[in-house]
């Protein structure tokens, strides 16, 4: 792609023995080891001081980040930089993997299950996996990116969305628990003005989102109880310097490697549409948060629209108009833009025809099917909480015990990376952008054992006063890294 993706996985833990401690503590201890074992640099300062204190994590040899994110004391885990649709995915991955591995080491195999799921159905807590694209220079100068790509944003669920069994109410009534950690997790309370509680909605027996129940907003600069589609991060130490980032929370954790490539394809292909300017009047639709929550739960799978102008429209005819314009300006301009095209249309068509024979390949519907058939067979229904457990299960990031790795072992879900490629990426960077050389600053300064270090994703200083910058995401740095190394 002409610009950087990258994914930002929020895991949720289940400790099955008590003797372990809390959750917060067993992620700890998992982070712990990472860096103990020299997978990476652990954080001497604090990258915020309520979210991200120092030693909560550090940057990886292979360019990403692993961390413990104190909004939830969850374990995260933000991929590098990446241009290639197979490298995003693989670096997710490596990401999976490398948590397992840890977890085996730990000696607790059968005690700590993690899972890249967005929802924990009995909690109510909702985990994110955040979509990063670099923008162009002038990217936010027109104002008109964020009314173009919301309507694609909303409708883009039905080929990206998890699946999800039932939904969620969000009401005025707060959990004594929520307000005992007020005290106990202050930094889950920052900047907070608001709170409501959670309870399920049994009204809904599958939807194709999992995150749509909780998003309140467009446009947020909060994450907690203000949770939005698109959380602004235009000017922070991630934004890729001159390069804004666009940072989606509305995206949700996707087993399947294909549905994460196309949702990370078509959304960058849409983004370069807006940035080269195209009249998008005719998809801006009316409320979009209500509209997004509608199309996830529309059990027609009809998924009809109302535009602002006047009108419906269903949500594959609003796609097929981005495709139209971006196949128009971009057909033919490489091999990836070419698949991207080819697979979204393919998607498109069968959505309008026969949803369910995407199976092999979107996550809402091998879910969907895989519940549906045991469900059948043991003649429950879906509030039952064998269908909840199954959901859940299905996003085990364990490869021997995943329910989404049994499909993919059956050959029932269409691949876009390999196990190889998967192992390489835990230890080894992207080499065509910045997280090459940042990545082999990394690895010098574990083997000099140096002490005194300052990481970002855009720059390192050592020593007080040695500074190495990484002002452009395309560029890998190494010559540079490898002089900035000859310094110590």
């Amino acid at each position: 792609m002409k610009r950087i993706l990258g994914i930002e996985t929020e895991f949720g833990c289940l400790v099955n023995d008590e003797s372990l401690g809390p959750d917060e503590s067993v992620v700890e201890r998992i982070k712990n080891l990472a860096f103990d074992q020299s997978l990476g640099l652990l954080d001497r300062h604090g990258h915020d001081s309520f979210f991200e204190p120092s030693e909560s994590g550090g940057f990886l040899k292979n360019g990403g980040r692993f961390y413990v994110d104190a909004v939830g004391s969850h374990l995260e885990y933000a991929t590098p930089e990446c241009t290639l649709l197979k490298d995003v995915v693989s670096y997710e991955k490596a990401g999976h993997r490398m948590i397992h591995s840890l977890i085996q080491q730990l000696g607790w195999k059968d005690e700590v299950q993690i899972y890249n799921n967005s929802i924990d159905h009995f909690s109510g807590n909702t985990f994110g996996c955040h979509e990063n694209y670099s923008l162009s220079e002038g990217g936010l100068a027109s104002g008109r990116l964020v009314s173009a790509l919301v309507p694609f944003l909303v409708t883009r669920q039905i080929f990206s969305g998890a699946g999800r069994v039932g939904g969620h109410r969000l009401t005025n009534q707060v959990k004594d628990s929520h307000l005992r950690n007020l005290s106990r997790h202050p930094a889950d309370y920052m900047y907070l003005d608001q709170i409501y509680g959670v309870e399920p909605d049994q009204g809904i027996d599958f939807q194709l989102s999992q995150r749509a129940d909780h998003i309140l907003y467009v446009l947020s600069g909060r994450v907690r109880f203000h949770r939005a589609l698109i959380n602004p991060k235009w000017d922070d130490t991630h934004s890729l310097c001159r390069y804004p980032r666009l940072h989606l929370l509305f995206g949700e954790a996707n087993p399947s490697e294909y549905a994460t490539a196309l949702k990370m394809g078509t959304t960058s292909l849409v983004l370069d549409l807006i940035e080269d300017g195209f009249d998008s009047s005719m998809v801006i639709i009316s409320n979009p948060i209500r509209t997004m929550k509608h199309v996830s739960r529309d059990t027609s799978m009809k998924w009809v629209v109302s535009r602002q102008k006047g009108g419906t429209i269903n949500s594959v005819d609003l796609q097929r108009f981005y495709l139209r314009e971006i196949k128009q300006r971009y057909a033919g301009r490489d091999e990836q833009t070419d698949w991207v095209l080819r697979e979204w249309e393919f998607v498109l068509n069968q959505l309008e025809s026969d949803p369910m024979k995407l199976s092999d390949r979107l996550d809402w519907v091998a879910k969907r099917k895989m519940v549906e058939m045991y469900l059948n067979e043991e003649k429950l229904d879906w509030q039952d909480d064998m269908a909840f457990s199954l959901d859940m299960e299905y996003h085990n990031t364990n490869p021997e015990e995943g329910l989404y790795y049994a499909l993919q072992d059956m050959n029932q879900m269409k691949r876009i990376t390999d196990e190889t490629s998967i192992f390489k990426a835990i230890q080894n960077p992207p080499n065509n952008t910045r997280a090459a050389g940042r990545a082999q600053v990394v690895k010098g300064l574990i083997d000099r054992k140096q002490p005194h270090y300052v990481i970002e994703w855009d720059g390192i200083l050592a020593d007080e006063d040695r500074v190495l910058l990484f002002e452009n995401p395309f560029h890998d740095y190494m010559d540079e890294a490898d002089e900035f190394l000859k310094l110590f």
